[in-house]
């Protein structure tokens, strides 16, 4: 049976950054239309059954009263039956029971913090990401009717995986030789206390930051390295700077419609399984793609590592043209 896993995350593109910049809000109803949307793509290419997370917002059940409303649900949809906890808890638990279901593809809303904790557990199952805001740099702007038709051509399992997908870098952060965490983009060491909201963004506060991808037309703070080297996806390596008050300061943009001038050191390259150890002089947070998740003390060492142990990282389009060249949309009379 040809299935695919969605997690549509309710809380995404609502943090703070959106009281402090100019940021988009995709409110849950329309991430219900864009679902429907992924639904109504995936089905009309072969997708027998639906995984979806349960949410407080119930998005998964209202979907599947929507399309059998209106008479379009051809396809079954299972919305996990397990106790939510309203946190990123439910991520994990529902792609861990994605990858027993064997989901063959999993398609994303949110952010780059949601697509970070559906890494953390996706294995090997190919993933769709579709950004649901402004301030993110791992998932793209797709359509949810192209984003349902690829996830079909991946979940039908027809084709190799390296054809229309590539494995993603990530930056692994150690504590005593054990890995503590992950990060898909960025990993800001911050003098910040965790205290309010888990979404970083005073730059003053920041002593470094490590990225596995930099652009300066991305947001955030993987453009702070961009404004000094370009990483694509393909490179074999990553980077990381120190935030310097003194040095000649470039023009960053932070966050949407916020531009500010920041000083920083010359990048240092990572190469692949090179080490870089930190050793913490205060208290404060490390940030992984945005969010703060690692409370740090005075004398703490945390080594940070740049690999290829990321998701499989599907192109959409290449995947269409995939299914299009080998004859997957195919109408048999």
């Amino acid at each position: 049976m040809n299935s695919i896993g969605i997690i549509a995350n309710p809380a995404s593109g609502k943090d703070i950054r959106r009281l402090v910049a100019h940021a988009t809000v995709i409110d849950n109803n329309e991430k219900i239309n864009i679902v429907e949307r992924i639904i109504l793509g995936a089905q009309q290419n072969g997708v027998e059954k639906i995984y979806m997370m349960p949410d407080p917002y119930n998005m998964g059940y209202r979907v599947e009263d929507k399309l059998k409303t209106s008479g379009e649900l051809k396809c079954e949809i299972e919305v996990f039956d397990f106790f939510k906890e309203d946190t990123v808890e439910d991520t994990y638990k529902a792609v861990r029971l994605m990858n027993k279901k064997n989901a063959g593809c999993i398609v994303t809303l949110g952010g780059d913090g949601t697509n970070r904790a559906v890494a953390k557990d996706i294995g090997d199952i190919p993933m769709i990401s579709i950004s649901t805001g402004t301030n993110n740099v791992y998932p793209d702007m797709i359509e949810g009717t192209i984003a349902g038709i690829a996830a079909a051509v991946v979940a039908s399992h027809k084709f190799e995986k390296e054809v229309y997908s590539n494995r993603d870098k990530i930056i692994e952060i150690y504590a005593a030789g054990q890995l503590k965490d992950i990060a898909l983009i960025d990993a800001v060491i911050s003098r910040d206390v965790f205290v309010g909201s888990r979404a970083i963004w005073k730059v003053e506060d920041i002593e470094k930051i490590f990225v596995a991808r930099s652009h300066p037309a991305s947001i955030g703070f993987s453009s702070v390295v961009g404004g000094k080297i370009i990483i694509t996806e393909e490179d074999d390596f990553g980077a990381y700077i120190s935030i310097d008050k003194d040095a000649p300061k470039i023009k960053i943009p932070m966050s949407a419609g916020i531009v500010l001038a920041i000083g920083t050191s010359t990048p240092v390259i990572l190469k692949f399984n090179e080490d870089y150890t930190f050793t913490t002089y205060c208290r404060g947070t490390i940030a992984l793609d945005g969010e703060r998740e690692i409370e740090f003390h005075k004398d703490q060492a945390f080594t940070f590592k740049i690999s290829r142990n990321g998701p499989w990282h599907v192109d959409v389009k290449k995947a269409i043209e995939v299914g299009q060249k080998n004859g997957f949309f195919m109408v048999l009379e």
